[in-house]
């Protein structure tokens, strides 16, 4: 919190956004706990990425396994969507040891950053997809391959819709609708939460999504925003508030930060 102020600004006013019915003190006591939360996620990048099979054995816990292979074995393409939980990465190592996945990935500004993810990726996927060449994402789809991606945060580029998020019109990605509609796709969320005290880690496999894509992408979106709505009030620390989900706004409003 010392080193990153302009984060805690920000983290502040979106609970402040999105939990408007907190007492202050309470926001305040959130904002310290996502901090936490996210020092805590150094450490389960670290294990995400070096520990052996057996540690994570110990401290995975994972329900819907059976919807993951379920999905991949009917052959149609499966999309596995998330949010920016801190321990995300936790889920993506689970999730590809029970299907081939293939992470669509935004490469970071940071080179050196970048090729150590890029690095410790590649040790347990196909290929990761860079998340502009959409045309090899939709061939991975059409050959009955997974991918995964996470289409939560503030998006204002092309193909994009005002979706509420927390009661709040958040510019929110539309590629989910998008590529199952293109593609046949079924999708299927997902979600990694820590348990309490640091002692593991829930992994979450939804049902695919049904009477998905519906032929209406705002509807799509919003319905998308919902899950990760519900997800993220199990446990707000560890969501990513520090991002800046409501960059941009529609015309006329007031910007947020």
């Amino acid at each position: 919190m010392w080193i990153v102020p302009n984060r805690v600004h920000i983290t502040h006013v979106n609970l402040n956004l999105c939990f408007p019915e907190l007492d202050a003190a309470i926001r305040r006591r959130l904002v310290t706990q996502h901090f936490e939360s996210l020092g805590v996620g150094f450490f389960d990048m670290g294990l995400a990425w070096w520990a052996a099979d057996a540690r994570l054995q110990s401290l995975i816990h994972v329900s819907g396994a059976e919807n993951a292979v379920a999905a991949y074995q009917q052959r149609r393409g499966v999309i596995f969507i998330t949010a920016h939980f801190i321990a995300l990465e936790i889920g993506g190592r689970v999730l590809s040891s029970l299907v081939p996945l293939n992470p669509v990935y935004r490469p970071h500004r940071n080179l050196n950053l970048d090729k150590l993810i890029m690095q410790q990726r590649l040790q347990r996927v196909p290929t990761v997809i860079p998340r502009n060449n959409v045309r090899l994402l939709l061939q991975t789809l059409r050959n009955g391959g997974c991918i995964w991606f996470a289409p939560d945060q503030n998006f204002s580029h092309k193909g994009y819709v005002f979706s509420p998020f927390f009661g709040i019109l958040a510019a929110t990605n539309t590629a989910t609708s998008r590529f199952a509609q293109l593609s046949g796709a079924l999708v299927v969320p997902f979600v990694v939460f820590r348990r309490k005290h640091s002692v593991g880690y829930d992994i979450i496999i939804e049902p695919p999504l049904e009477n998905f894509p519906s032929g209406d992408v705002q509807q799509d979106t919003n319905r998308i925003n919902a899950v990760f709505e519900t997800w993220i009030r199990q446990t707000p620390t560890q969501y990513l508030w520090s991002h800046r989900r409501f960059k941009d706004r529609p015309s006329g409003e007031a910007k947020f930060y």
